[in-house]
């Protein structure tokens, strides 16, 4: 491994999406990552999505780069064994509700007695206080109660909308990852190990919050504009598809226009951004009449006239295509590899391109306690494997 967290070992000790797509981009960074799993159904990630082979796109996302141990916490002899893997982690990552840990005597004040240089991240749904800090919190949960499904509706009256994805929980995923690697830079000099609480609707709140919830951040707003910035915003429908065309300053209004031989852009009503922002009724005009224009045009041309105007765009493009792009291919987007379990598979690379030390998808998805008997060997925790298997503490 020559990632940028090589030497840094991480216990994941978290299920389904958000703690274990954390733990898989640190792995991809070069932490070596044990994920611990109940040895008769592991991960409720191996059972939900589409599948080959047993193996889901889920899993395999949220769990690569790492090695599966199988083992009971339920046990007093699994619950000692995992307390001796995180006696050598510097990382502990779990996702269960407040005081579930605790209960196992796997908490962070029990693994801080026996390692007390130890990061352990506990992430949640409601977080540990409150009255909903018991509640169960699945991403569409969390879209409710932190406004994205208000935020996605089509505006008053009309019903909440959900994104088709599990968005509150991969951004959990990655202030969880920025908060680990802070972590371990501030034990580096000289704070020690600590304590980290995330909960999702921290995370939902601050990512909602920067950009669509304006006249809520602003308690003197008069509510005149909008409280997310993007509303409004339409796909353009061309002869033969659809793409996405956002102007922001004068230079692009003006060559939008032009590009699609649309009248009106030099009314002075129009000329500056502040004008056309006084003017909404008149932009939204001249903006229709560069929609149905479109409508006139192909694909091809667009793209032709839009680089020529260089106006920031982009065509829609489905996920099923987007490796076929020339741009995709040019960048690396996607790696490309046969999985021993679910065959070929064609992943996104890691998103951060390191100069030095570079981060790389460097393991398969393991197969359900495929490491057990590995970890355990590194631990000297092997004498007894025999033993603890028929009394399926480990699998």
């Amino acid at each position: 491994m020559s990632g940028p967290l090589q030497g840094i070992r991480v216990l994941d000790m978290s299920i389904m999406l958000t703690g274990p797509y954390a733990a898989a981009l640190l792995a991809d960074q070069g932490a070596d990552v044990i994920k611990v799993e109940r040895p008769d159904i592991g991960d409720l990630a191996r059972w939900i999505g589409a599948r080959v082979g047993g193996m889901t796109s889920l899993f395999l996302v949220c769990n690569r780069g790492k090695r599966s141990v199988a083992v009971d916490a339920h046990h007093h002899e699994g619950a000692a064994i995992i307390r001796e893997v995180a006696a050598s982690a510097d990382v502990v990552i779990q996702n269960f509700r407040p005081g579930v840990m605790d209960k196992l005597n796997l908490g962070y004040d029990a693994i801080r007695a026996i390692n007390p240089d130890v990061v352990c991240a506990s992430l949640s749904g409601f977080g540990p206080v409150g009255p909903y800090r018991e509640r169960g919190a699945l991403d569409p949960i969390i879209q409710a109660y932190t406004g994205f499904a208000t935020n996605q509706s089509d505006g008053p009256g009309a019903p909440p909308a959900f994104l088709h994805q599990a968005t509150v929980d991969k951004v959990t995923a990655l202030f969880a990852c920025q908060a680990i690697t802070a972590a371990l830079f501030a034990r580096d000099r000289g704070a020690g190990g600590q304590h980290l609480t995330l909960s999702m609707v921290d995370a939902g709140a601050s990512f909602l919050w920067a950009d669509a919830a304006g006249n809520e951040m602003l308690l003197d707003s008069d509510g005149s504009f909008p409280s997310t910035i993007t509303a409004g915003f339409d796909p353009m429908c061309f002869a033969d598809g659809w793409g996405a065309v956002a102007v922001v300053n004068d230079e692009q209004f003006v060559n939008l226009c032009r590009s699609l031989g649309v009248d009106g852009y030099d009314d002075p009503r129009l000329a500056t951004t502040a004008a056309r922002v006084a003017n909404m009724g008149l932009l939204n005009d001249i903006m229709d009449l560069c929609h149905a224009a479109a409508a006139n045009i192909t694909m091809a041309e667009a793209n032709d006239r839009f680089s020529a105007a260089r106006l920031p765009f982009a065509m829609v493009t489905p996920p099923a295509a987007l490796h076929e792009d020339p741009h995709a291919k040019a960048m690396g987007l996607f790696e490309e590899y046969h999985h021993p379990v679910a065959g070929r598979v064609r992943m996104p690379r890691h998103p951060t391109q390191f100069g030095s030390t570079p981060a790389t998808l460097t393991r398969d998805a393991p197969t359900l306690g495929q490491h057990t008997e590995e970890v355990l060997n590194e631990l000297g925790l092997a004498d007894n494997l025999d033993a603890l298997r028929r009394d399926t503490v480990i699998h």
